[in-house]
């Protein structure tokens, strides 16, 4: 089909895949609080930490391994550009979120200037922070952990990667937060298969219900249909719901071993992703897959955003729900010791 909008101003047109009636959020269940940051965000500074190696690079910052020098204590340090107004939204966020389980802990913020009053001044005020401290998870992203292994990950191991992403989502809506960026490399995980949201310099805290936030913040290969193309899908929205389609190509992804939405090998520019996304049919799972898988994914990519799932209904699915959660964390922790042990063999 012809392409007959114009073309929107993108920040990039080429686009790596890892570069980048309203239901109100499901409440999640009291879980136990986590433990006390090791780091004071009143008295950070960026020299207090060792940096190591580049884990990555997330939405306006580089992400390092690295240890704070007094206590040895292994981190991620993601350092923003000066001035990156996404630091002290994603600041923000992790605070708001720092008892939820499956987000990624935050240590400490790191203020620009030298006076340790300035972290929390920073937030507080709208100043960007240098840097933030964050939970180190051994396992990476699982976008890195498919690269590693070099092969699709099966169901087992996703149903874990999915309930937990789900119970994430589930405490973020509840905050009336939104991720906007949800993707293979914005999932971390740990040794023992545990999974972690992170990555929130695309995320938003919804001051009101019906706040806007279809704009073009995140990765185009997983934005929803009706945040890729807002006009077309003006009357359908829910922005919650947005993350649910996200998730559902993420999962597709892990199963596949590929982007699902575009022959694999073929790079994702916007007037392809226009044409699988807004014009194409959801991509579903071959028919080797089960019957519940399929069906997940199903409700994950509906094109319509009033008939997408929800999360609470997701948690319900038998793909998840039936499943037994502590073998499939053990399944998932099995592919994480596969993959370490494997870059040890090099």
């Amino acid at each position: 089909m012809a392409l007959v909008r114009q073309r929107r101003q993108l920040p990039h047109l080429t686009l790596p895949l890892d570069h980048f009636a309203m239901r109100l959020p499901p409440q999640p269940q009291p879980q136990p609080a986590a433990a006390a940051p090791s780091t004071s965000a009143s008295d950070a500074r960026l020299s207090d930490y060792e940096r190591i190696s580049v884990l990555g690079h997330g939405n306006g910052g580089t992400v390092y391994k690295a240890r704070h020098r007094r206590s040895s204590q292994p981190l991620a340090l993601k350092v923003f550009a000066a001035g990156d107004l996404s630091a002290a939204r994603e600041a923000e966020i992790l605070m708001l979120a720092a008892d939820a389980p499956h987000v990624v802990r935050l240590h400490a913020v790191i203020p620009p200037a030298s006076s340790p009053a300035a972290a929390s001044a920073a937030v507080a005020g709208g100043e960007a922070p240098a840097a933030l401290a964050l939970e180190l998870m051994p396992g990476g992203s699982l976008a890195g952990l498919l690269r590693q292994l070099g092969r699709p990950m099966g169901e087992r191991p996703i149903a874990a990667v999915a309930r937990q992403a789900l119970l994430g989502l589930a405490a973020l809506h509840a905050l009336r937060v939104v991720h906007r960026d949800l993707k293979p490399s914005n999932l971390l995980v740990g040794a023992g298969g545990e999974v972690k949201i992170a990555d929130f310099g695309a995320g938003k805290v919804l001051r009101r219900r019906l706040d806007p936030c279809a704009s073009y913040v995140g990765t185009a290969a997983y934005m929803s249909p009706e945040r890729f193309d807002p006009e077309a899908y003006s009357g359908d929205y829910d922005p919650y719901a947005a993350d649910v389609w996200s998730l559902g190509v993420a999962i597709l992804e892990l199963y596949l071993g590929h982007f699902p939405l575009l022959p694999e090998g073929q790079r994702p520019d916007w007037a392809a992703l226009m044409c699988a996304i807004c014009f194409g049919e959801a991509p579903e799972p071959p028919a080797a897959a089960s019957e519940e898988f399929r069906d997940f994914v199903a409700r994950c990519l509906e094109k319509k955003a009033g008939q997408r799932a929800s999360v609470a209904e997701l948690l319900e699915h038998p793909f998840v729900a039936e499943r037994d959660a502590a073998a499939a964390q053990q399944a998932l922790a099995a592919l994480v010791a596969e993959a370490e042990q494997g870059d040890g063999d090099l």
